[in-house]
This record gives C-alpha cells, sequence and structure tokens, in this order.
C-alpha cells in the first residue's frame, strides 16, 4: 500500500513552487495542468512539469500529474509531453464513464511500449466530481487495472448540479460516500475533497479526520500549510496502532484454538474487528508509523 494521507496540488507553470513542494514532506505531488493553470499557459506548464520530472528529486513523493479533461483537445498535448518524463500517475479530471479512462489507458501503454518500461509501471486516479460520475462509479472504478484511487471532487459536483456549498457538507455526503465505498468494493483508496480555506487550519483539521473516519484513504490540499494537519489525521495514533496490533495478535492466537470470536478489553472481537484492525496496521506501516 502506498502512503495517500495528502496530494498536494502545484501548478504546473511555477517550476518554484514544485521545487518547494518537493521539499514539504507530503505523501504525493501532483503537478496541475488543468484548473491550476490559464490557457495560455498550458505549453508552458508542460515544458515546467518536464523539467520538474527530470531534474527534481521528489525523494518518497508520489509524482503525479493532473491533464485536461478528455475530450477538452487538450489532453493529447499534456499526456505526449509529460508521460515520456515518467510520472508515478496520471490524474484524470472529470471523469465521467470508463470509456475515457480506457483511452488515457490506451495512450499510456504506447509510451510505456516505446520507452522499454514495464506496462502498468504509470498508473491512473481519476477525479470523480460530476453527477455523470457519480452514477456511473461502476463503469469508473472497474475500467482498468492501472487504476490507484478516487478521488472525490466536491466543488465540481456542486457547480454541475447547481448545488451550493456549506461548512457542514451535508449537500456532497452522499457522494463522498458512495465514491468511498465504491473504491472499497474494488479495492482502490479513496482520496477526499479540497478544503478550500487555507486559514482555519481546525476546521480542516476536523473535515480530515471525518474523511478517516468514513474510510478515505487521505484528502487533496492546495497549500503547503495543509500537509502538517491532513497527514496527521490521517495517520493511526500510537494507541490505535498499539490496540489493532493487539487485536490481530489475540485473533492469531484465538485462531490456533478453534475460537472465532473473543473478548479483549471488555469488548467482543470478531472477524470484522480483526480485519479493521489489520488496515489501522496497513495504513501505519506505509506512513512509516511502524
Amino acid at each position: 500500500m502506498r502512503s495517500r494521507r495528502a496530494l498536494l496540488y502545484m501548478p504546473g507553470d511555477d517550476l518554484h513552487k514544485i521545487q518547494k513542494a518537493a521539499t514539504l514532506g507530503v505523501d504525493c505531488i501532483c503537478m496541475d495542468l488543468e484548473d491550476g493553470v490559464a490557457l495560455n499557459r498550458k505549453a508552458e506548464a508542460r515544458l515546467s512539469i518536464r523539467q520538474a520530472l527530470g531534474t527534481l528529486d521528489f525523494g518518497p513523493a508520489e509524482k503525479l500529474v493532473r491533464i485536461n479533461p478528455v475530450g477538452s483537445g487538450l489532453e493529447n498535448d499534456d499526456l505526449w509531453s509529460v508521460l515520456p518524463s515518467h510520472p508515478d500517475g496520471i490524474v484524470i479530471p472529470k471523469v465521467t464513464d470508463g470509456e475515457s479512462l480506457r483511452w488515457v489507458g490506451e495512450q499510456i501503454a504506447v509510451v510505456e511500449r516505446e520507452q522499454g518500461w514495464p506496462v502498468g509501471s504509470i498508473g491512473m486516479i481519476p477525479l470523480v466530481e460530476t453527477a455523470r460520475g457519480i452514477v456511473n462509479l461502476v463503469s469508473i472504478a472497474a475500467a482498468t487495472m492501472r487504476l490507484q484511487a478516487l478521488i472525490f471532487g466536491a466543488d465540481d459536483l456542486m457547480g454541475d448540479i447547481g448545488g451550493m456549498r456549506t461548512r457542514e457538507g451535508m449537500e456532497v455526503f452522499y457522494a463522498r460516500s458512495a465514491v468511498v465505498t465504491y473504491a472499497a468494493a474494488f479495492n482502490l483508496q479513496a482520496i477526499d475533497q479540497v478544503f478550500i480555506d487555507i486559514k482555519d487550519i481546525e476546521m480542516l483539521r476536523k473535515e480530515a479526520l471525518q474523511g478517516a473516519q468514513m474510510g478515505f484513504s487521505g484528502k487533496q490540499i492546495i497549500h503547503p500549510s495543509q500537509v502538517a494537519p491532513v497527514q496527521e489525521a490521517y495517520t493511526p495514533s500510537e494507541q490505535a496502532v498499539d490496540y489493532a496490533r493487539r487485536v490481530v495478535e489475540a485473533d492469531a492466537k484465538h485462531q490456533e484454538m478453534g475460537v472465532g470470536a473473543f473478548v479483549l478489553d471488555g469488548k467482543m472481537i470478531d472477524a470484522p474487528t480483526v480485519k479493521a484492525a489489520e488496515r489501522i496496521l496497513a495504513r501505519a506501516r506505509a506512513a512509516g508509523k511502524i
């Protein structure tokens, strides 16, 4: 499991900001060719991203590139410009069905074969942020073996359906829950919505903790100040790790004795609890906590 506690967007036409992102210790850096770049700066952004991929030391951070939507007329130039520099993955925005993902996968495969890289070495992460995307989640999640996660885009979804964003977020709760549920059904990670108020760190932390409780693997972020609180929220605590370890160890002992359910610290432990504990330990390992 790769740790994707925070996915930080950086405008692709600002090499200085990408350089700074590489020093922040964030799990994922997504160099943006879409919303973060003006139409007359797309070509410059492609060049900057190629330079960043070819020269910067990103350390353990995942190197992602968000292209423009399939059908925008920009996606071909985006892909053929950045793919030869071998990003770890491509983020595809405004995905509405599986067909567009299969097309992107075919383009990636062509470059992998030309470069002599293993097929599948570049992953794909779709952004689900439209009404059609939500109702077509099965088609999207099952589109290709390259998929590694689903990203939920709340603000674009509200624009698509004509809703209004609130701090409580009940207007997107159904769609948010659907994305994390379908991701789990297809063994994918789920990355939660952006929190746009970069000054309200306490509300950011609260929303991140809620996302972790819902089953999201991480959260999209848009500013360096959001890295630490979000990654902390998605890192299991020492107490949670210790309890999960005791649950798994106790389960192993009881299974040897032929006992399926047992009591630990006054609580009934059975298969679902053990599975949850195993997930906590996997997240902790991915984050380098154990």
